[in-house]
């Protein structure tokens, strides 16, 4: 039997997420014996783009036999995915829904899918936190990722859907980064409104934005107004056991939410697909988990 060849596009090395989405197509294909070629598109759409259509455009014994990509962009490259559909290669799109599937599912006979995590409900674990930690209501400041990525806009929806009403919510934008999340919320912090704008509750979209909201507030000169905002609590979202999962054990956030790796299940399904010439279900979607849970939240707070 040949020995399947996957080209794994994610959108960098540094996000913990993007870290764990490695590791697990790694892992996952030493388990499945296919060799896995990981690149990543360095925060750049048009980058990625670029070096999946090399890839398919490749001679033809050198051409992945799938691809899985997270892309980086909102519109998960559509012309690529034609591009590889044409060429006879499959096609696993990670952590979006796009609607040019069916099409592409119904023109040509290479396995195309999604798996994806639950972004909306995602969003109602965070709105859930919110009640749990703040009871009596109060101000959430909530640094979303980029306004591009339908994640993010899932994310939010769903956290809108459940907080309950008492409780208000402060928005900032980020880049699923750190650095991006220091800056932005520096910047607001530095803003005479944000002075007179009480807040409860710091929460990110993921963890690297929670971790990066924090590093601003360390940052602050004075000792009073830096100590409050580091007492408040502070949540985020992707709950790796290396890193979110140690943070909330650490006490450096009080909530996560867990997201398995998307590429194990993706590279299972594609692997399958492939060896028995079928077509897989269009979307596979992997539950979100609170950690701690929201009990546990609600007694840790009473």
């Amino acid at each position: 039997m040949k020995k399947l060849r996957f080209l794994v596009s994610l959108h960098n090395r540094i996000n913990d997420f993007q870290v764990a989405q490695a590791q697990c197509a790694e892992a996952t294909a030493r388990k499945l014996g296919i060799d896995a070629e990981i690149v990543s598109a360095e925060d750049d759409a048009v980058n990625q783009s670029t070096q999946l259509l090399k890839a398919i455009q490749d001679r033809k014994e050198a051409r992945p036999d799938g691809i899985l990509l997270e892309p980086v962009g909102g519109t998960a490259l559509p012309q690529v995915a034609k591009a590889a559909n044409a060429a006879g290669i499959g096609w696993a799109v990670l952590n979006r829904q796009p609607e040019y599937l069916a099409e592409n599912r119904r023109q040509g006979s290479a396995p195309m899918f999604a798996v994806s995590a639950d972004h909306g409900e995602i969003g109602r674990i965070q709105g859930r936190q919110f009640a749990a930690l703040l009871p009596s209501g109060g101000s959430v400041l909530y640094i979303e990722g980029p306004s591009r990525s339908s994640s993010a806009q899932k994310r939010t929806a769903g956290m809108l859907e459940t907080k309950p009403s008492h409780i208000k919510v402060s928005m900032l934008k980020a880049n699923w980064t750190s650095e991006s999340a220091t800056r932005a919320v520096s910047s607001w912090l530095s803003l005479s409104t944000s002075r007179s704008t009480r807040i409860d509750l710091v929460a990110a979209q993921d963890d690297a934005m929670a971790l990066g909201a924090r590093e601003s507030f360390k940052q602050l000169i004075d000792d009073q107004e830096r100590a409050r905002w580091l007492s408040l609590p502070l949540t985020g979202c992707d709950g790796q056991p290396a890193t979110g999962q140690v943070w909330v054990r650490e006490k450096l956030l009080t909530a996560t939410i867990y997201l398995s790796p998307l590429t194990g299940l993706a590279m299972e399904i594609l692997v399958e697909a492939i060896r028995h010439g079928t077509q897989p279900p269009e979307h596979s979607s992997i539950a979100p988990v609170s950690i701690p849970p929201l009990d546990a939240l609600v007694r840790e707070k009473s």
